[in-house]
């Protein structure tokens, strides 16, 4: 069962119904993200511009692959931020992490986010963390390379760019990005920012951590730990040139919003900043000179960290034809970690990957990384959410819901009608489903998949549903995970 692009086309049938968590989950009242304006280029060209810098980041730099702990835990967050904009002024955020000592983040036009792990080694907190790749996604939300090219270039200069963003002019990519100020330097990407640009990112940012549940006093106090270092001060005080007063900025900004209890840290942070102090990092002289002579291009694909052309991760030939899994590979162990995922908590056996969305129209992937051939997932659980109309019931939303699932062109049949289920103490359905495995058996021949529905309805109204998923034949073998997972759902 391809489940992500399922639920994709499946989902495009009941616009009148719903909509994903990250457009309709938030927080309400106290300040509104602004109307970001219009830029010279437009939506698509700054995503594809975004896409190409990319590229040349992942050949110029090294770039922890996507199942690293560091990345999952720096898209888990950076999901939490990205779940609060509006779906009209959003982008498709993705995030990456660069194993580089020095203290810097950049993001790229259309939504790639980059955050070093000495970042990670320096926040003291997560809310110090959330304030930086807010800033970060800020730059993007209020498109400021796209608008710097504006102020720089002249008409025939955009028309250029434009031009090699989609394809139409060949070669020349750096020189095209270096016209909407990104540059490749000594020190990685350096985009041209101003005082005023970053003064807006730190405003717009602190709109973004406030609505997440972060305080936004932890951006101003990172920024303040950073230029107490002395000397030329880390990288990201260079590539952002300091507005002036940000702390005394950003309380003016914070003044009379609604109080609320913030979120300061988590046992994801710990473990990850953790981590972050113990993972093989690289000086900015030493990236520079390994790009010189190939060396991150190789050292990335060995990894599995590769850039695709859509901004994925490019998946090797061979997955298009799964070959039998031995069960030792996906069998989930018995200790137990829990997951925020931001609308829900749910805890998942330590062996299986907690993969967040990359673009719109994703779920969420908790499975073991031997069970996913592409986007089809053999073994593990998909994860996401709906808003449904008000005074919609329950079983009119599954109901809907399974026939979504089944219209995005899978094999997938109920079995059964739906029933009635706890989860995490409110009021859910289960529906048992069927449909084929993208792995064969152990003979090579097609088998019997058992797709678990599960959905439950949350206090504002918004219905939240689990899939989860496993061969009919080794079900036994999953399904004591699958309750043990289902029993540990909290709902936020």
């Amino acid at each position: 069962m391809t489940k992500n692009r399922a639920v994709l086309k499946g989902l495009s049938l009941l616009t009148t119904l719903c909509l994903l968590v990250s457009q309709a989950v938030g927080v309400t009242g106290g300040p509104e993200l602004p109307n970001p304006g219009k830029a010279p280029l437009t939506h698509d060209q700054q995503i594809q511009l975004g896409l190409k810098a990319a590229s040349q980041v992942y050949q110029q730099m090294p770039v922890l692959p996507d199942n690293s702990p560091e990345t999952q835990y720096i898209r888990q967050l950076g999901a939490k931020l990205e779940a609060v904009i509006p779906k009209q002024y959003s982008w498709p955020y993705e995030f990456h992490v660069i194993p580089q000592k020095e203290i810097n983040a950049f993001a790229l036009p259309g939504g790639q986010v980059f955050v070093n792990v000495g970042t990670i080694a320096a926040a003291q907190n997560e809310g110090q963390l959330a304030g930086v790749m807010a800033h970060e996604m800020s730059h993007v939300y209020m498109q400021h390379s796209a608008k710097q090219a504006g102020k720089t270039q002249t008409t025939a200069a955009l028309a250029g760019i434009a031009g090699a963003i989609l394809g139409a002019a060949a070669g020349g990519v750096i020189g095209s990005l270096a016209q909407a100020g990104i540059n490749f330097g000594a020190q990685g990407i350096i985009l041209k920012y101003s005082r005023e640009d970053e003064a807006q990112a730190d405003a717009v940012g602190a709109i973004i951590m406030y609505k997440a549940g972060y305080n936004p006093r932890a951006m101003a106090d990172f920024f303040k730990l950073l230029a107490s270092e002395g000397g030329a001060g880390p990288q990201f005080l260079s590539d952002h040139p300091n507005p002036g007063n940000r702390e005394q900025a950003i309380q003016q900004e914070i003044a009379n919003w609604p109080p609320k209890t913030y979120v300061t840290s988590s046992p994801a942070f710990q473990q990850a900043h953790q981590q972050a102090s113990a993972i093989k990092v690289y000086t900015a002289e030493q990236i520079s000179a390994g790009a010189k002579n190939g060396q991150w291009a190789r050292l990335n694909r060995q990894n599995g960290a590769v850039f695709g052309p859509n901004g994925g991760a490019v998946v090797p030939a061979s997955e298009s034809a799964p070959a039998p899994i031995a069960l030792s590979n996906v069998l989930p162990n018995q200790h137990m970690v829990s997951s925020d995922l931001g609308f829900v908590n749910i805890a998942r056996p330590d062996n299986w990957q907690l993969t967040m969305p990359r673009q719109t129209g994703e779920s969420i992937r908790i499975a073991p990384s031997a069970g996913v051939a592409g986007n089809n997932v053999g073994y593990g659980v998909i994860i996401d959410a709906l808003k449904a109309q008000p005074d919609q019931p329950l079983d009119q939303v599954t109901s809907n819901l399974v026939s979504a699932l089944q219209s995005g062109g899978d094999d997938l049949q109920p079995v059964g009608s739906a029933q009635p289920i706890s989860v995490g103490g409110a009021k859910g359905l289960s529906v048992k489903m069927q449909s084929t495995s993208p792995f064969p058996d152990a003979d090579g021949q097609s088998q019997k998949e058992r797709d678990w529905l599960v959905t439950a309805q949350r206090s504002d109204g918004s219905v939240v549903y689990m899939v989860f998923v496993a061969p009919e034949s080794q079900w036994d073998k999953f399904s004591p995970a699958f309750d043990s997972m289902l029993k540990s759902v909290r709902l936020q």
